[in-house]
């Protein structure tokens, strides 16, 4: 009898196990769902650590030598990355920032609004998504041409063709267009995910409209009908109007969300980069007092080291103090940018006349001056090497030449306005690996063996797989 109970119980123990078996394979100490605002986050961050990181050798992030492809500093010993033997890699952008916006797409689409202020913020961060999607797919396009774009995150296809240049471009600006119209400034957005603007969704649009205005500009002269069309509309619906309408993420003091130039510089120790002669010169030639920011001194004077040389490093101005900090922002878009383009819009008849070109041109350097707590922006803009009216050159030069200057620390901008305004006239160094300052980055060369096929396509569509082959919208 004793054994029959025993029995009993036993089976109605296991009965009760094996109806709950499946909560044995339930993990209750990691998260198994995650907010969309985290992937955006990341997304976000990473892209302000791509501009931002710096690197003296031949691999890592396509932009971390774009300081090197504008002259405005140098490397010391190791001259690889400044004469242009450089291979770089593009899976970052994709897996870091555009994979992390696809899934942050996919969890905003799969929730359900419970009212109408969650259905605000629904399609706001849909239209926040896509204004991300939008710079980094321009910032890829800008710098290589063709690109994987309607077959990059297909995860069943390991070899994806590249779509031409111009399409993608073209296509970007219908997806920036969508998500401006769809931006409700009156609701929210990812909240304290939100790394860029905390929130602050009209922000968001006069980002998306500046960013509408870069990129009117930049394909200009090879659709003159979209571009002029874009500045208008990127005008009429607002751009930045001051520093406080950066677009710029903020770092921390504690690693890893520090600033990568400072993980470089600071803890890392890395005495491998100083000022470049090209650049030191003309500040100095100006008298420029932004060069206290810039750099250090070297018994009381700032000095550029020829490029592409190995030098001593204590000889040579190199990164001032602010940059040895590890808060110092990211900058993906800023009001002085804004403040050239317009005085360019200006200049070409797109938006005002010619005669507004010299008040946006002077705002600015002003900005440029403001960011930086720099004064003295009066005197300088006085300078008749530096007053619009005297200043050297056509519109292109003295636009060029400032925004040169301005765009420190903004490798990827500064590079990419290089190449579009054809200033400064920059010449490679004598043993460089191309005769020219590179007017494009390589594909990786991972695809010439994964994706052979689609890799030699695309070479052959754009001119070949060249530092010097020009892109479909660098047209002069």
């Amino acid at each position: 009898m004793r054994n029959i109970k025993i029995i009993l119980v036993l089976s109605i123990l296991c009965s009760s196990c094996s109806k709950n078996l499946e909560r044995l394979n339930t993990d209750t100490k990691d998260a198994t769902q995650a907010d969309a605002g985290a992937f955006f986050a990341y997304a976000v961050k990473w892209t302000s650590d791509a501009t931002q990181t710096i690197t003296y050798g031949t691999t890592g992030d396509p932009f971390s030598i774009s300081r090197f492809l504008t002259q405005q500093v140098s490397c010391n010993t190791y001259t690889d990355g400044t004469n242009y033997y450089t291979q770089f890699t593009w899976s970052s952008w994709y897996s870091n920032v555009v994979n992390n916006l696809a899934t942050a797409k996919t969890v905003v689409a799969a929730s359900t609004p419970i009212d109408q202020a969650s259905a605000i913020q629904k399609t706001n961060r849909t239209a926040l998504i896509e204004i991300m999607n939008v710079y980094a797919y321009s910032k890829l396009v800008e710098a290589f041409g063709n690109i994987p774009y309607t077959d990059a995150l297909n995860i069943n296809n390991l070899s994806p063709k590249y779509d031409d240049a111009n399409t993608v471009y073209t296509d970007l600006f219908k997806r920036l267009y969508s998500a401006i119209d769809s931006l409700n400034t009156t609701g929210t957005g990812f909240g304290t995910y939100d790394l860029l603007y905390g929130d602050k969704t009209a922000e968001w649009k006069k980002f998306a409209n500046s960013l509408l205005l870069q990129m009117g500009l930049r394909i200009l002269d090879a659709n003159p009908t979209l571009g002029t069309q874009a500045v208008k509309d990127a005008v009429a619906g607002g751009v930045f109007a001051g520093n406080s309408d950066n677009a710029q993420l903020v770092y921390l003091n504690a690693q890893p969300n520090t600033n990568p130039l400072w993980v470089s510089l600071a803890v890392g120790n890395r005495q491998d980069f100083i000022a470049a002669a090209p650049y030191v010169n003309e500040l100095n030639s100006l008298n420029d007092p932004r060069r206290a920011v810039y750099f250090t001194t070297v018994s009381g004077n700032y000095v550029g080291a020829p490029y592409g040389q190995a030098v001593d490093y204590n000889s040579f101005s190199h990164f001032g103090a602010l940059f040895y900090t590890p808060v110092v922002p990211g900058i993906l878009l800023d009001d002085a940018s804004v403040e050239f383009f317009l005085a360019e819009a200006a200049e070409r008849g797109i938006v005002g006349s010619p005669a507004d070109a010299e008040s946006h041109y002077n705002a600015a350097i002003r900005a440029s001056f403001a960011y930086y707590n720099v004064t003295g922006a009066d005197v300088y803009l006085a300078q008749p090497s530096v007053a619009y009216t005297t200043a050297d050159g056509d519109w292109k030069q003295k636009i060029g030449m400032q925004k040169w200057i301005a765009l420190f620390n903004q490798g990827p901008e500064a590079w990419t306005e290089y190449r579009r305004l054809d200033w400064p006239k920059l010449t490679a160094p004598k043993n460089a690996f191309v005769n020219i300052v590179p007017v494009r980055l390589l594909y990786p060369s991972t695809e010439q063996t994964l994706n052979g096929t689609n890799w030699k396509a695309a070479s052959d569509a754009i001119g070949g797989d060249l530092m010097t082959t020009k892109l479909f919208w660098d047209k002069f």
